[in-house]
């Protein structure tokens, strides 16, 4: 298996680490070892302009010393500095402060699966070549620049990344994966001057064969920023707003955040309360499935070796549950929803991914149609969120709509509202792209307060 083979070496370090904890004084530890490579290509007027190609393993060692734990990481495997990391760690532990939610899994907590067999994360295919992926980024700009009304093509890219997983701790967790992703994107300007708009189109795959045409993505660029061309404000006042496809999972980011068990255990949640509560209209379900094979977000455990499980999150409307790693949900006397993430120089964290909102029933074009008149958002800049509140403003660019259709390009406007109404009150279509990992349709918010002329 080719996961096998990426992570024997990573298995054969994390082990020695574990082992180098334990004769420096750790009682419990665990490891994680993360090897990387990546190759990026960048083209401009037809050329190279940028090549990169990055290879590295990081270590990560975190010790527990009774309820005191400590995080080290190094990317150098030599036995010594093993040795080294983990008197340091330890040494580090005894003088942190004690944290009674700190600690590793149970036994029984642990995953029965510990590999990412029948996932389909990683593409056997050979590695690109560098030639192939600057053919790539050069037929994306080419189709940009063939475009009418493109005055120039900002930039043109093609990467490619692999990346190995393992985990080991002494609570007896031993368990890798591998994944790779290729990436194709492009950024076109129309106009010029003070007249210029930009806009992108960008694609990545697991596997290779799944990637779209890279002169289809350049085409697409193009043609967004063409329709882009005289952008104007738009009208002050209260309307309806539509997020596109493109940037509508940013409003569920906000409701994921606000579940998540870092920003509930601290009380710092506009959804702290709400419990049981509805969050989202009836009949609306947002659900994570970790296990969904070939998406970019799917794993087969967390990061403190808990098994990864789908589960809904809000259920018709009405919260189920928490985002939660183990100390979290201690903190809240709860169980672990096996939602933890983690580099090497930190302790874990809770994160959802893979996650799929309720679609619609009716298209993109018929929700302009049942919007009348308002705002079309395309594009999000900057945010000013409160975290405890849920009060919401963020700069948008897009496209004005009345009796049903687009009628010019908008930017420079400001759209406003809290978070707790405008996703109690999303209408979905039924445009969500189903590779992603975060399946999200375009959304409509009636009543935004919009700030422009």
């Amino acid at each position: 298996m080719i996961d096998d083979q990426l992570t024997a070496p990573l298995k054969i370090a994390t082990n020695a680490l574990l082992k180098a904890a334990k004769a420096a004084g750790a009682e419990a530890a665990d490891a994680i070892a993360i090897e990387g490579r990546s190759i990026s290509i960048d083209v401009r007027k037809g050329g190279l302009e940028h090549a990169e190609r990055a290879e590295g393993l990081d270590l990560g060692l975190r010790v527990f010393v009774g309820t005191r734990q400590a995080c080290i990481s190094s990317s150098d495997t030599r036995p010594e500095t093993l040795e080294a990391m983990a008197a340091r760690a330890v040494a580090m532990a005894r003088e942190a402060p004690d944290d009674p939610h700190a600690g590793l899994a149970e036994t029984a907590q642990l995953a029965m699966l510990r590999s990412a067999e029948g996932l389909e994360l990683v593409d056997p295919a050979p590695e690109p070549s560098p030639e192939a992926l600057q053919d790539d980024a050069c037929r994306a700009e080419a189709a940009a620049a063939a475009v009418k009304g493109v005055s120039q093509v900002q930039s043109a890219s093609a990467a490619y990344e692999r990346r190995a997983i393992w985990l080991a701790a002494t609570n007896g967790f031993q368990g890798g994966y591998a994944r790779s992703s290729r990436h194709v994107s492009c950024v076109a300007i129309s106009g010029e001057g003070t007249g210029m708009e930009r806009d992108w189109a960008a694609e990545s795959r697991i596997f290779q064969r799944d990637l779209p045409e890279p002169d289809a993505i350049g085409q697409l660029a193009a043609e967004r920023a063409v329709a882009r061309h005289a952008a104007r404000r738009p009208k002050t006042g209260t309307w309806p707003v539509l997020y596109d496809e493109r940037i509508a999972s940013s409003l569920i980011g906000h409701l994921l955040n606000a579940i998540n068990g870092s920003s509930v255990a601290r009380g710092s949640s506009w959804l702290r309360d709400a419990m049981g509560e509805a969050v989202l209209p009836k009949g609306i379900s947002l659900r994570e499935d970790p296990l969904r094979v070939r998406r970019a977000g799917s794993r087969p455990f967390d990061a403190e070796g808990l098994q990864s499980r789908a589960k809904d999150l809000v259920a018709d409307g009405i919260l189920q549950s928490w985002v939660l790693d183990l100390a979290t949900a201690r903190k809240l006397g709860l169980e672990s929803t096996a939602n933890a993430v983690r580099g090497t120089s930190a302790p874990p964290s809770p994160s959802a991914s893979n996650v799929v909102l309720t679609q619609g029933d009716q298209t993109r074009a018929a929700l302009l149609a049942e919007m009348g008149t308002g705002l079309l958002v395309t594009s999000l800049i900057g945010a000013t969120i409160n975290p405890t509140t849920g009060d919401y403003s963020r700069g948008a660019s897009g496209f004005w709509v009345e009796n049903g259709e687009i009628v010019y390009p908008v930017n420079e406007c400001t759209i406003a509202g809290n978070l707790r109404e405008m996703l109690g009150r999303i209408i979905p279509a039924n445009d969500a792209r189903d590779h992603l990992s975060s399946v999200v349709p375009s959304l409509l918010v009636e009543g935004m307060t919009l700030a422009g002329d």
